[in-house]
């Protein structure tokens, strides 16, 4: 494989991202839109979402006029060049830019000057891992700025919520998270959460957890149970899709867990918005691309 030929699959993987959203998350919209009320606000505002997803990939257009922060997650074989791989993905987001499947949104944080290529510091936002496979893996989210903005992280105990170092206290935060966001970030979201942790890696792990389909189930049957409570109480807080009102206010809840220090207890959230876009690839040593869901 040379450069070349890895700019090509990882724009080809940026597209898919950007206009097609994963079947499992339309299935998530498809029923949220069946539990509204008839006629009411989050009813409408489901089904144009959904006619939105429809015109997107008809149309191989961006789902979102915000196209996000490109963050990946690159497995590699021993013996491939991380620095080659990175500036394959660097190039492949300034050519997704250009062709209009990003939006120009890498901005100098000091100067406020626009690069104008989608390409900056940290932009994409790049982890590398390397595994015993021959091949290169790479699996892709686009992360919103404004559902970004709503993402939080606790140090429990917290006394204003009656939040203790334990499962119910990391449900109690999880819930209060859902009711400070209020609709923003685009409801229904999709919350990734880490438990654990510091606050570098917190988010870090928190994010990787939106890679998960959302009808997938955690391996660990007290969080898998924590999951599918969350997503049943956070739809039952009335918030809606935008705020609107209605049953529908998150998609799905993944929970992650890492060690921590014995002064810290922290639970860090990354909320996704409803278009909850991501893409796998695996590229082959011959070029071979496989689609992964």
């Amino acid at each position: 494989m040379n450069r070349e030929q890895y700019v090509s699959s990882f724009k080809e993987l940026i597209r898919r991202a950007s206009t097609d959203l994963p079947q499992d998350v339309v299935e998530a919209l498809q029923h949220g839109r069946s539990v509204e009320e008839q006629g009411s606000l989050a009813e409408t505002a489901l089904g144009t979402i959904l006619d939105n997803v429809d015109m997107a990939r008809e149309k191989s257009a961006p789902i979102c006029q915000d196209t996000g922060t490109p963050v990946i997650w690159v497995k590699y074989p021993v013996g491939v060049s991380t620095r080659v791989l990175g500036e394959a993905l660097q190039e492949a987001v300034r050519q997704a830019t250009a062709e209009s499947y990003l939006r120009p949104n890498a901005v100098d944080t000091v100067t406020g000057k626009n690069t104008g290529d989608g390409a900056g510091r940290a932009i994409p936002f790049i982890h590398f891992d390397e595994w015993d496979g021959d091949d290169v893996e790479v699996r892709l989210i686009l992360k919103g700025g404004g559902c970004e903005n709503v993402g939080a992280q606790y140090k429990l105990p917290d006394s204003g919520l009656g939040a203790d170092r334990d499962l119910e206290g990391v449900r109690r935060v999880v819930l209060d998270s859902v009711v400070q966001a209020q609709g923003k970030g685009c409801a229904p979201g999709v919350l990734g959460v880490c438990v654990g942790g510091d606050r570098a890696s917190g988010f870090a792990e928190s994010k990787r957890q939106l890679l998960r389909s959302l009808n997938d189930r955690n391996p660990d049957e007290e969080l898998s149970h924590l999951e599918e409570r969350l997503v049943r109480e956070a739809n039952e807080l009335g918030i809606g899709p935008m705020g609107f009102g209605g049953r529908t206010t998150v998609l799905g809840v993944k929970l992650g867990v890492l060690d921590r220090l014995p002064a810290s207890y922290f639970v860090t959230i990354s909320y996704m918005c409803w278009a909850d876009r991501r893409a796998a690839v695996r590229v082959s040593p011959e070029g071979e691309t496989t689609w992964l869901n």
